[in-house]
């Protein structure tokens, strides 16, 4: 069994061709898809966050939206950008979330991807201490936000407050118990995979890596699940670790569906830079689905995890979409064992 869920970018532009055109668009259809994807049976709905773009940004809207809506399927993000948040802030946020959705929230964080402005966390606020870099500030607000949604109480309280307080020290409000396990950081690296294992956060992993050995993608990204299982095992945490992986996937099951991805049956790795330094790039998988269900009987990688995300083309709607996640849980997922 594997746990399959949807990831979107939440893209929107005023093309015509383009049947989400505004940010309302985006935002509405996506708690329409994952209203949609929960009645189709699948697991999980996640959202990409990337600011500056015509792409979902502000996150936890959206998933208090969706956890209001649905009743079942796990809610996500893959991922949000540490450099960007203000942990504690989000803390509450993430809480209050995770509370509407009946502890269903599963968070994806991350150091984040290259972004459309130069620096842009900086107009947030937030500015790398000397000698820190961009990364190590990532890290450090995702350190802070982790320990203040554990529940322990860490702020002294005002002697003469407004409203009566409990005894000792106070903690973050809304808490959510439990919502410290489904924490999951996005990994570009093996290196950062082993981290990740370190920390106890569950690993997510996209179709990029940041690095490049020369094997075919799936089995790079295989080695990276490897080594953060093993770090998670040497650290002694005690319950069972989860992994993610995002993959394309269309089935081609019918004229229009062959109209928008046939060219995809011939897609491979590609290979190329990334912020100065090599990077490998999954390839898409479309094809008839028992064509499907040979090319992802080898992919090592997606066999290695136990949730498997679908990126879609959220820009042709709602209906479409389903259509495609319809179509993985129908035709390809049973013959692979996954349902």
């Amino acid at each position: 069994m594997k746990k399959i869920g949807f990831l979107s970018f939440g893209h929107w532009t005023p093309s015509p061709a383009s049947r989400v055109r505004t940010a309302s668009d985006a935002l509405l259809q996506s708690v329409e898809l994952a209203v949609a994807a929960e009645e189709l049976g699948a697991d999980g709905a996640y959202f990409r966050v990337h600011h500056y773009a015509r792409q979902l940004a502000s996150p936890f809207p959206l998933l208090a939206a969706v956890g209001a809506r649905t009743s079942r399927i796990e809610i996500g993000t893959g991922v949000i950008d540490m450099r960007y948040e203000n942990p504690l802030y989000m803390a509450e946020d993430a809480g209050a979330a995770d509370l509407i959705a009946g502890g269903r929230l599963q968070l994806g964080i991350s150091r984040g991807s290259p972004e459309q402005v130069i620096e842009g966390y900086r107009y947030f606020g937030h500015h790398p201490r000397e000698g820190q870099t961009d990364a190590d500030m990532a890290r450090e607000h995702a350190a802070t936000f982790l320990r203040v949604i554990q529940g322990e109480g860490f702020a002294e309280p005002n002697p003469r407050p407004m409203f009566p307080n409990p005894p000792g020290l106070l903690r973050i409000e809304p808490h959510s118990p439990g919502l410290r396990e489904r924490v999951w950081w996005g990994a570009g690296t093996r290196a950062t995979a082993e981290w990740t294992g370190e920390q106890g956060m569950n690993l997510m992993s996209s179709t990029l890596l940041t690095e490049d050995t020369g094997v075919p993608f799936h089995q790079l990204q295989a080695e990276q699940i490897q080594r953060f299982r093993d770090a998670w095992r040497t650290a002694g945490h005690a319950r069972e670790p989860r992994v993610s992986v995002s993959r394309s996937i269309f089935p081609l099951l019918s004229d229009e569906d062959r109209r928008y991805f046939g060219l995809d049956t011939r897609s491979q790795d590609q290979v190329g830079f990334l912020e100065g330094g090599p990077a490998r790039f999954g390839k898409s998988y479309a094809g008839e689905p028992d064509q499907l269900v040979r090319d992802l009987a080898e992919d090592e990688a997606v066999a290695a995890a136990d949730t498997l995300l679908l990126t879609i083309p959220n820009q042709l709607g709602v209906e479409y979409n389903a259509h495609v996640i319809d179509g993985i849980l129908r035709h390809v997922a049973p013959e692979l064992g996954w349902r």
